[in-house]
């Protein structure tokens, strides 16, 4: 339990197998009310630990007044239907979350084409497709459970003494809760002590594809102009006097960008390729991850000015650009 004068925070810290280490939730106790921050994933295990943390402060679930969600991925949102079907609470949300949670049909259509035209157009061929048809398949079996929530718009106001920090990258969602007197921070997955969290490519609201892991480097910097004193990461260790692990985040993508202009100086020019290159064991294993990763980072070497894309028979080919900005 962390304490402060206008707080306490009840960390749900739920270990896993897999290299996330833990999926971490969190209960934020106020004079008027008990706010849930995210809401792991929908399991048995889960709801335990959340059970047993309210249990152990002296709460019941019929005391969570509201839910606030650093983003919509699956391992944030999880158990908020066992909750609310007990106990119907607000959920506070960035507005680019809604139509996704809502399973709007419109959204989901939209998400589908992105999606297919983003890994023809990396050179991904068959098995692009089929991760399209996944993720389509997926957002259809999942969009009625979520009609019934009770969801409000975040927007730049303070909100129950947290500041609303918009820190996209990861998701192009991802909102962080800061407290400017306890200097804690709640962040989702913008850092997690133990790995560096991926930018994951998705559209935004209107279809387009940001450059996700531009956007992840700039919001590791707001983070570090913030000073936080403690983050609550969504996974792994919360983390405590974070500047240090956010400063080495950022130059570790600087670094990993000199590694990815390096592979495409070698004369291979698409992500698919790359990716296959760097991660041939992942390629089909961890599709959306891996090509996330490879993506973002031709983005970035791109806004850089390192990388110039040309589309040949409709497959963009990244390509080195000289010291004088001339293709080499």
């Amino acid at each position: 339990m962390l304490r402060t004068h206008e707080f306490k925070v009840f960390p749900v810290i739920v270990p896993v197998s897999n290299k996330l280490k833990s999926i971490n939730f969190f209960l934020v106790k106020r004079n008027n009310g008990l706010t849930l921050v995210d809401a792991g994933l929908n399991t048995d295990k889960c709801w335990d630990y959340l059970d047993e943390t309210l249990k152990q402060n002296g709460h019941i679930h019929s005391d969570i007044t509201e839910i606030l969600l650093t983003h919509h991925h699956t391992d944030h949102i999880g158990l908020i239907n066992r909750i609310i079907k007990q106990h119907p609470v607000p959920i506070y949300i960035h507005p680019y979350s809604i139509p996704k949670l809502k399973g709007e049909t419109k959204f989901i259509q939209m998400h589908f084409e992105f999606f297919k035209n983003l890994y023809q157009e990396m050179g991904c061929g068959e098995i692009g497709s089929r991760q399209a048809d996944y993720l389509y398949h997926t957002a259809i079996q999942g969009k009625d459970e979520k009609s019934h929530w009770e969801f409000r718009e975040i927007d730049t106001n303070p909100l129950l003494g947290f500041d609303i920090i918009k820190i996209p990258g990861h998701s192009p969602d991802q909102i962080a809760f800061y407290h400017q007197n306890s200097r804690i921070l709640f962040a989702g997955d913008l850092v997690i002590e133990h790995m560096a969290s991926n930018a994951f490519v998705e559209p935004d609201t209107f279809g387009k594809r940001p450059k996700t892991l531009v956007q992840h480097k700039e919001s590791l910097e707001k983070c570090v102009a913030l000073s936080p004193r403690t983050i609550f990461s969504g996974h792994g260790k919360i983390i405590e006097d974070p500047i240090p692990l956010l400063k080495q985040r950022i130059k570790e993508i600087e670094e990993k960008a000199i590694e990815f202009l390096a592979i495409v100086q070698s004369g291979i020019s698409t992500a698919s390729e790359i990716a296959q290159y760097l991660y041939p064991y992942k390629y089909e294993k961890q599709f959306f991850s891996v090509m996330s990763k490879v993506i973002g980072y031709l983005d970035y070497l791109e806004w850089q000015g390192r990388l110039t894309p040309v589309l040949e028979k409709g497959v963009w080919h990244f390509y080195p650009i000289g010291i004088n900005g001339i293709r080499s």
